[in-house]
Order: structure tokens, then sequence, then C-alpha cells
């Protein structure tokens, strides 16, 4: 189509590079405890420190011929200009699938699993790559008007993928790509085939008459969990609800960002648009806390986990920095909240096949019983490893998670 424009990312300008080097060597850190207190009240100024100076020293034009090999496209939806990564396979049994990242996330997110994917080596199922920057985050377009939340992307996704010519198609995410696409894999069936994530959003199984007829055991044993707890009747570190309150500091201590992000986020974005460690510091914080160290001690000692570089890090970072879309992708948590839209995601039941796949350290993890309660589920993987960034922390349990669903999936498919 001639509104599908290629693109490629660019360079830091000459301009923005000085003016980044002139404030990452003019740092005023804060005032902090004499006390020792680790990462509880949030990223010590060690360890942005020392990411600060890798800063000083890291190459993103390396970072940048990586992420170019792919091909880069822009085209407006809804109003909006949406940026891409299509890379299509040569098989000619390869199912489309769209890869959609989160917060505080960029496309750059599945830089491991795209190759992959798409080559489907030795005899691996094959895929159609579509990698996406939901609006407002990077080289998309940042909303104009309100009312841009889970709901109204999932529907600029879904035309996305039409307007390629896919009009049946895979969904695979977590965090916001997970919540989006639950929303699109309830509400447009018709082309979502199938939606994988290791971040699902679902009821648990209450007495609704279609769970009082296929799920009556399941519904008993909810009840019994919620009078003996949940790591009794479904197992130790089965059930894990960090995010079960969107934006209620009292009742889980994790969710002050989103607090703070679905409340006031004009505010806020002054201090991460305009302080480059500002911004560090803030989605530092996620990284470390979010991800799987291998041991407690190895956690409070260390910003990042093992699984994870720094230049990883860093380019997500300056993604963000370049883009100035740091702003604009905490809107997100706003419009959500403000029209209570994670009621309308929760609730429905999701009949398209559906694979979810638990990591040891990811924000929520929900017990078998659940899923299949309300999903069509047709794969479930638990795994001692891996954070809420699991395509970056464990890409190769990732893509094949992905391949054995996918491969699944072309048995019924019919594109």
């Amino acid at each position: 189509m001639a509104d599908i424009v290629r693109f490629e990312v660019p360079s830091l300008s000459d301009e923005q590079q000085a003016h980044l080097n002139a404030r990452l060597s003019t740092v005023i850190y804060p005032n902090e405890l004499e006390q020792e207190v680790g990462w509880d009240y949030g990223a010590p100024t060690w360890a942005v420190k020392s990411m600060v100076e890798k800063w000083q020293t890291y190459d993103f034009e390396a970072y940048r011929e990586e992420i170019n090999q792919w091909h880069h496209y822009r085209t407006p939806i809804d109003g909006l200009n949406i940026h891409f990564i299509h890379e299509p396979s040569p098989h000619p049994n390869a199912l489309p699938i769209l890869l959609c990242h989160g917060w505080p996330s960029t496309f750059y997110e599945f830089h491991k699993v795209i190759n992959v994917l798409r080559d489907g080596k030795d005899g691996q199922q094959p895929f159609h790559v579509i990698v996406p920057s939901l609006p407002g985050f990077g080289f998309s377009d940042a909303p104009k008007d309100t009312g841009y939340g889970a709901l109204r992307m999932a529907k600029t996704m879904n035309q996305l993928m039409i307007k390629l010519g896919y009009k049946k198609y895979m969904w695979a995410g977590g965090d916001w790509g997970g919540i989006i696409g639950k929303v699109v894999a309830s509400r447009y069936g018709d082309n979502c085939m199938g939606f994988y994530t290791h971040f699902p959003m679902v009821r648990p199984p209450v007495p609704s008459p279609r769970n009082l007829l296929f799920h009556p055991f399941k519904v008993v044993k909810f009840f019994s969990s919620l009078l003996l707890g949940f790591d009794r009747v479904y197992g130790k570190d089965k059930v894990v609800l960090n995010g079960a309150t969107f934006a209620n500091a009292e009742l889980s201590y994790t969710c002050g960002y989103r607090a703070i992000q679905g409340t006031k986020p004009y505010t806020l974005a002054y201090g991460l648009s305009d302080s480059p460690v500002g911004l560090l510091g803030w989605l530092l914080e996620k990284y470390h806390d979010w991800t799987h160290h291998e041991s407690d001690e190895i956690s409070v000692k260390s910003a990042l986990p093992s699984s994870l570089t720094p230049e990883e890090f860093l380019t997500q970072v300056t993604l963000f920095w370049l883009t100035n879309s740091l702003s604009s992708s905490i809107r997100i948590y706003y419009e959500v909240l403000h029209r209570h839209e994670m009621f309308r995601v929760v609730l429905p039941r999701v009949h398209v096949p559906t694979a979810v796949s638990n990591f040891a350290h990811d924000l929520s993890r929900l017990p078998v019983d659940w899923l299949a309660a309300s999903t069509n589920l047709v794969q479930f993987r638990e795994y001692s490893e891996g954070g809420h960034f699991p395509a970056l922390e464990s890409h190769r349990l990732v893509a094949a998670d992905i391949q054995a669903f996918g491969k699944k999936l072309s048995k019924s498919a019919k594109l």
C-alpha cells in the first residue's frame, strides 16, 4: 500500500549526543539515608551511577545497526502513524504473529527472537513476524486525544494486521502486550487465531453458570483457597497477585508507579523527559525488581540480572530518550484507570486457543485451574527462571513455547 512507508531507526543527532553527554557528566544525585536499605526505597545511587557511567561509553550506533537489519515501516491508523517491524518468512507454512511489548519496554524487547521465529529452523514452526511500537511508544505517534487506552490500542493493532493482509494471525505479548492481547483475543476472535502470553489477566473460577456446569471442582477449590490460603490449595507460589490492585499502594507496595502514572502522569513526565538520569533511574528500578536474579543476595548487590546485559537495558533507555516517548508511554495507565478498562479486560472469557508460560519472577502468576476456566487453554508451561521481560531474559524458552503453540495452531489454520 502507498501509505505504508519504509522507515529507518535514526542516529542520535550531534546536538542530541552532545546534550546527552553534557547531562550525564553533570548529574546531581539525590540525598540518601546513611543506613543501607538495598532497593527498598527504589533505585539506589550506586546502581544508577554505575549505569550512568556505562551510558557515557555506550555506543548506540552498534545497536542501531542490529535494529536496522529488519524491515521497519510506518503507516497511518486511527489518525496516528504506527511504527512496526515486518519480517515475512520464506516458508510457505508460516503463520503471521504480532509480538507486542509493554511498559517500560519497546519493540527492542524481541530482538533475540525475531529471526528465530521468522526462520523456523530445524523443523520448528516459522512465522511472518510483526513487531509494532504501541501508540505513544518509540517511533509510533503519541495519541493526541484522551481515551487511548488498552481497548483502543487493541483496535489499532488489529487494524494494522488486517492492513498488512493478515486477516488471521497469532498474538504474543506480556505486560500491556498481554493486556491488550487479551482484549484482541476476546473481541477480535475472527482475526486472532491464538493468544500466547506470560502475563494472563483472567478472573478466578467464581460460581458463574458456566463454571458451575463445566468446572464445579475448580469453583470449590477456589473458595477453599480463600479460607486455607493459595499456597496450601494450589501449591507454593502458584498464585502471585502483585498486579491485582491497579493503584492502591496500601494493598501492594509494588504498585506505586501505577498510582502516579495512572493519576498525575503530566507532573511525573517533566523529570522523565528533561533528565536522562531521571529516566534511567525510573526504568532501572523496574528492570531490577521485575527480573529474575539468581539469589536474593545477588539481587541486592546487582543492578541487573546476569541474563540481561547493561547494553540491552541502555538500548531500551536510549530509544525512550531519542524519541522523548517515556512521557507519552505512561499515559496508558491514566486512560485505563480512569475508564475502568481493567474490568473489561479481565471479565471476558477467551474462546480462541490460548497458551500461557509462567516465569519464576514475573509480576503475577496464575494457576492452571484459573486459566482453564477462563480461556481455551491448550498449552501451559512453568519455569524456574525468567521474569517480566522473558523475551530478553529467557528468549530460548519464549521462542520454543511460541513455536510449539504455533505448530498446534497450524494444524487447524485456514489463513
